[in-house]
């Protein structure tokens, strides 16, 4: 008789895992309890939907920030290019952008979906949408079905929860999967936003909320410890910052926040000598105006006036009349500002959750649970995790595939 598998959860895992699960002769059911599938993956890259990240191994690993090793197994069984030529199969083009990102030619992120639509219709998945489940059903330490929430039981031999995170909520997304994990013994990492903007202690992005930043660098802080340093885009926001820079450093960030620091270097490519030299020159250019003018082209022009204050120097002063002193506060105010890091952003705003089912309690080559037989579990509810890029979407798809494959 064939094997039957129920999978919970219509997102990017969930469907990859009841498309292996048929592909290999089972039966598959799969129970979404939203209206339509892939429901958060309709949102991902601003609607555009970043599938994958056209790169090698290799590179795929370095941009996992959690648990890199536990993908070794799973990735070489489905990797980006296997991905990419499912969703190309099932009538959906794709092409490869700046960052070697992955997105359907359309721009559309439903094209994407409707290609898994039409894999899971092709291979015979039983799909079931509007139908929440309630719990899983086990008898003996083995996973034997699922409980909806009409208490109606679905017998099953293999269950597979792929229900994400806590990232989105209005999503579905609200921590179902991760709570039965603990009720059935699972160890759970816990959760924290992750790609997330950051709150900071000091107000003043909020008087420039608005302004991105190009080609500054920010060194991320714990303690007294430098924890990296990148070069890139940052935007100043109403409760702190965030951007692509900030949302890599939350990435590398833990509980608690308050433990963090971003140093901000506006001018990187000057060496403090050569930025002296610099507003030497403006200054002998503009030594009649208001140094708050004499220094425009700095900086984003409203940003100039937060700066001079930071630096302690009266806005107003003419420019011929700065000292040394006031010009090296300026020059520290502007390679080596300090934010104090308070909180990660809401999760509900985070990209992913980082947190998650202890892969300790998980066979990295089939998704199989450890405490419960015939359980398993894929994508975001795990506690692997990964830089922006499409690199997640192709976690969910690579962990979905073993999960679904017949073991």
């Amino acid at each position: 008789m064939d094997q039957r598998v129920i999978v919970i959860g219509g997102g990017p895992a969930g469907m990859t895992a009841a498309y292996a699960a048929a592909s290999c002769g089972a039966s598959a059911v799969l129970f979404e309890k939203n209206e339509k599938l892939g429901k958060k993956l309709f949102i991902t890259g601003k609607g555009r939907c970043n599938l994958t990240n056209d790169c090698d191994r290799d590179t795929f690993l370095q941009n996992v920030v959690h648990h890199a090793p536990f993908m070794y197994s799973s990735i070489a069984r489905f990797d980006h290019k296997d991905l990419m030529a499912f969703i190309s199969e099932h009538g959906c083009k794709l092409k490869v952008e700046r960052g070697h990102r992955v997105f359907p030619v359309s721009d559309k992120s439903s094209d994407v979906i409707k290609a898994f639509e039409r894999a899971l219709d092709q291979c015979g998945v039983e799909v079931h949408l509007n139908t929440p489940v309630q719990s899983i059903v086990v008898e003996n330490q083995k996973a034997v079905g699922v409980k909806l929430e009409n208490q109606r039981v679905i017998r099953g031999d293999k269950i597979i929860v792929a229900t994400g995170g806590l990232s989105y909520r209005s999503t579905g997304s609200d921590g179902w999967g991760l709570k039965i994990a603990g009720q059935l013994g699972h160890n759970i990492v816990p959760c924290r936003p992750s790609l997330v903007g950051l709150k900071t202690k000091e107000k003043w992005p909020q008087k420039v909320q608005g302004i991105a930043l190009k080609n500054v660098e920010v060194t991320l802080a714990r303690r007294k410890k430098k924890i990296r340093t990148e070069r890139g885009e940052m935007l100043l926001t109403h409760f702190g910052v965030s951007g692509p820079l900030i949302l890599t450093d939350s990435a590398y960030m833990d509980r608690p926040a308050e433990e963090y620091r971003l140093i901000l270097d506006f001018k990187p490519a000057l060496s403090e000598q050569q930025l002296d030299q610099r507003i030497q020159r403006e200054i002998r250019a503009n030594e009649n105006k208001q140094i708050v003018h004499a220094l425009a082209s700095l900086l984003p022009k409203k940003l100039i006036p937060v700066l001079l204050d930071l630096a302690g120097v009266d806005k107003i002063k003419k420019a011929n009349q700065m000292t040394k002193a006031e010009r090296q506060r300026i020059i520290e105010a502007l390679k080596h500002q300090v934010l104090t890091v308070t909180d990660f952003c809401d999760i509900n705003t985070a990209i992913v959750t980082s947190g998650g089912v202890n892969v300790r309690d998980i066979n990295p080559k089939t998704m199989a649970s450890k405490k419960i037989e015939h359980l398993y579990f894929a994508g975001e509810v795990l506690d692997v995790d990964a830089l922006t890029g499409g690199f997640n979407i192709q976690i969910a798809a690579t962990t979905g595939f073993a999960a679904g494959m017949r073991s």
